[in-house]
């Protein structure tokens, strides 16, 4: 489960040259639950009242409609504050916490007046010149999150801004952000919690970070290299940030006895909407992936269980439906 931060669009972001490897490659290791923060994307564009527990609510309402459990909680950026608020409320729900680039304190929180002016700069910035054709205005936002970002990804998240919001709700969710301070909250985490966060990312100070690890009880902290704030494909941080959620949470290490029981958790979902009929496309749409991730873990499931050729498919499936 993913706590929501702004700037998201759900359909979007599969397009994205800066979102789409994340949704790909965790997809590849768990189902993945996402959402738009209100105000952004294809939530609804009636805010309310922005506060922590407004947020938290938010996060509840998906779970539940999701019809979730218990489950893994990442939270990243302002969705941090979010995840930690909501594993301290749900103790029972939350087996293990994962935070990147996160933070407890707003910019106007952090005791540090130059951090505060910066807050205000860029209200003021989204308020002046966030829906203007130029995006001269965006591309300080776009150079905070993406300084290291190619000329495609950076075009491309100029827009995404102005696309998932209007500068008047985006103002007020930056302003809102800026306000939040749930360090009570951090000695009250009970689940595991991994903390990671890139050492000279411009958007949230390192040091946030490596206060998040240092009042979570028992919280991994894990420093990746780099300054972008959205890590990119390309980037050494990426692999680094995947193999520690996979040696956190377990997901890349399976069973190597042979057959079923060396599928992935991800593979034995692909596997059973195969067994029931579904095509690649279908099956795509189900899982909410990319029709190219399902093929690629099809080739891994046949691999697996050593079946190949045209009727691979069908022994697969059968081999599945025996269990």
């Amino acid at each position: 489960m993913r706590a929501a931060t702004w700037l998201t669009h759900l359909e979007y972001d599969w397009e994205s040259p800066v979102w789409r490897h994340w949704l790909e490659q965790l997809g590849e290791r768990f189902t993945v639950v996402r959402y738009d923060e209100r105000g952004c994307g294809l939530s609804d564009r009636d805010l309310g009242d922005l506060s922590l527990d407004r947020w938290v609510a938010d996060l509840e309402t998906v779970v539940d409609a999701a019809g979730l459990e218990r489950f893994a909680l990442l939270g990243i950026s302002q969705g941090g504050a979010v995840a930690v608020a909501y594993a301290v409320k749900h103790p029972d729900r939350v087996s293990h916490l994962v935070l990147y680039g996160a933070y407890a304190r707003g910019r106007k929180r952090r005791g540090d007046e130059f951090e505060a002016r910066q807050a205000d700069l860029l209200r003021s910035i989204i308020q002046v010149g966030w829906e203007e054709p130029t995006p001269a205005f965006r591309r300080v936002f776009t150079t905070l999150f993406l300084p290291r970002g190619s000329a495609e990804q950076m075009e491309w998240f100029d827009e995404l801004q102005r696309n998932t919001t209007t500068a008047e709700i985006a103002a007020r969710l930056r302003g809102a952000r800026q306000e939040v301070d749930i360090t009570a909250l951090l000695p009250r985490v009970q689940a595991p919690t991994l903390v990671m966060h890139a050492r000279d990312e411009g958007m949230v100070p390192f040091e946030e970070g490596r206060r998040l690890a240092s009042e979570i009880p028992d919280a991994r902290f894990v420093p990746l290299e780099g300054c972008n704030h959205i890590l990119l494909e390309d980037e050494p941080a990426w692999p680094a940030f995947l193999d520690a959620i996979d040696d956190f949470l377990g997901s890349a290490a399976g069973p190597s006895d042979g057959d079923l029981d060396e599928l992935t958790a991800r593979e034995r979902e692909v596997l059973e909407l195969v067994a029931v009929g579904l095509s690649n496309e279908q099956i795509a749409e189900r899982l909410y992936l990319s029709v190219r991730t399902v093929e690629r873990h099809l080739s891994n499931i046949y691999a697996k269980l050593r079946v190949s050729g045209k009727a691979a498919r069908a022994a697969a499936a059968a081999r599945f439906a025996r269990t």
